[in-house]
């Protein structure tokens, strides 16, 4: 369920990395990304950190490139499939960038972004498989989605992720 543009079965950690969409736009595209921190590394509090700006940039030398970034996204879908929300779905999460989809640009004003913990050659666990695909049945039921895409479909050349290893077919 989703009360008040939140997730019912999410934590909420929310994070000021988020601005009002356009009036009168409709949330259609659901926007899979994959991320880990540091690269490559699971289960452990710094994806969190990080898009609510608390992200101690000496834990780890890769921080340092991450320490005047600001980003965020609504959703993220942990190893063990637990589920994070930084941003109300009503609100525009920057998680996208620079994107088209269908010729509309900057996706990140009609999407919802939602993060699995993981690489784009890392195999992604059941669990987090099973959790999208809870959180996708509850969003379509909610908003007027029409299309479920990769980062890498609306930022071509300039994005991977969710990369090879995310099976597609596991969605339903």
């Amino acid at each position: 369920m989703i009360s008040g543009h939140q997730l019912d079965i999410a934590t909420q950690r929310p994070s000021d990395n988020f601005n009002q969409r356009p009036d009168g736009t409709n949330i259609t595209l659901v926007v899979i990304h994959n991320i880990s921190l540091p690269p490559g590394e699971f289960n452990n509090n710094y994806i969190e950190d990080f898009f609510t700006n608390q992200l101690q940039t000496d834990q780890h030398p890769y921080f340092e490139t991450l320490k005047e970034v600001k980003v965020s996204a609504h959703l993220l879908i942990k190893r063990d499939g637990r589920i994070i929300q930084f941003v109300d779905f009503d609100q525009r999460a920057w998680h996208a960038g620079r994107s088209s989809f269908n010729q509309i640009d900057d996706c990140n004003n009609y999407s919802i972004g939602i993060e699995l913990e993981g690489t784009d050659n890392s195999p992604y666990e059941t669990l987090q498989y099973q959790s999208l695909n809870q959180v996708l049945s509850i969003l379509k039921a909610h908003y007027p989605i029409t299309d479920i895409r990769g980062h890498s479909e609306i930022a071509p050349g300039r994005k991977t992720d969710p990369g090879p290893a995310f099976e597609w077919s596991k969605l339903s």
